[in-house]
């Protein structure tokens, strides 16, 4: 790839490498905020008093009950739906503002009509990383052309090979950058959840220990906060799983259509150039 491309990429996940950073403090203060402001209100509770029962069926009033362990887990389900957004418009521009298996299939016939031009003006049509990664090796290939008989031609389908790989090298991290906090939310998230479970049944069995009859108030609020908790941190945990496998299914598919573009150029060049 130029110089400049390779620049460009690499000033990209640099400022990528910030999102994270800026994203998840701000997801957690903004959900502490909430909890404390909005599901912590005064009005949702009997008798203005928020350290009592919430009001029959507001269910605002309900998860405040489940503790301080829910604005994690509120947070954690922030992220997730922030990444998932963030990885949503980063794959969409990676593939480009076309049909990407019409855009193959294109550039796999002007290839056969040795039209490296049309193929390159193809690209800058289309964008996204796939395009990138096809048009270092269409660059590549036209390099190798007028070469001529200074190199074998092992050598030159091996640079146009190497080229594609380099491309691929520098474009595939973008692609994968923030799965990693799904994978790591969808194990953390179901851990968090039955930690407030274990507290919140905690709290339930303490107040069923108490002498003579049960405080009702505290066993209530004891299985609000174990139930609460296991409802937030087993969603939060599927809705990353579920996105993680689809944004992965997604970057398979995307890697396998750069496969198949950098195969049809060396297989072209070789068989044009026996």
């Amino acid at each position: 790839m130029t110089a400049a491309k390779t620049s460009q990429t690499n000033q990209q996940n640099n400022s990528g490498a910030l999102f994270p950073y800026i994203v998840i403090p701000v997801c957690f203060v903004i959900t502490f905020l909430l909890f404390k402001f909005i599901f912590g209100d005064p009005s949702h509770f009997v008798d203005n008093d928020n350290t009592k029962d919430p009001l029959p069926g507001d269910y605002i009033g309900t998860i405040y009950k489940g503790g301080y362990v829910v604005p994690v887990l509120q947070g954690l389900l922030l992220i997730v739906i922030v990444f998932v957004i963030e990885r949503f418009i980063t794959l969409r521009k990676a593939g480009g503002s076309g049909n990407v298996d019409n855009f193959v299939k294109g550039i796999r016939g002007m290839l056969d009509r040795n039209d490296i031009s049309g193929a390159i003006s193809a690209c800058d049509k289309q964008k996204g990383s796939i395009a990138n990664v096809v048009r270092a090796g269409l660059e590549k290939y036209a390099e190798m052309e007028k070469v001529g008989s200074g190199m074998e031609k092992d050598q030159k389908v091996l640079a146009i090979q190497k080229e594609v790989e380099e491309a691929t090298t520098l474009e595939l991290p973008m692609l994968e950058k923030n799965l990693n906090i799904l994978a790591t939310i969808a194990s953390v998230a179901t851990l968090l959840g039955l930690f407030g479970t274990v507290l919140g049944m905690i709290k339930a069995f303490a107040a069923l220990a108490t002498a003579g009859a049960p405080d009702s108030t505290a066993l209530a609020t004891g299985i609000s906060e174990a139930l609460i908790n296991t409802a937030l941190g087993i969603g939060t945990s599927a809705l990353a799983i579920i996105f993680y496998n689809f944004f992965t299914s997604r970057i398979d598919s995307m890697t396998y259509r750069i496969d198949e573009a950098g195969y049809s150029l060396t297989q072209t060049f070789a068989s044009r150039n026996h």
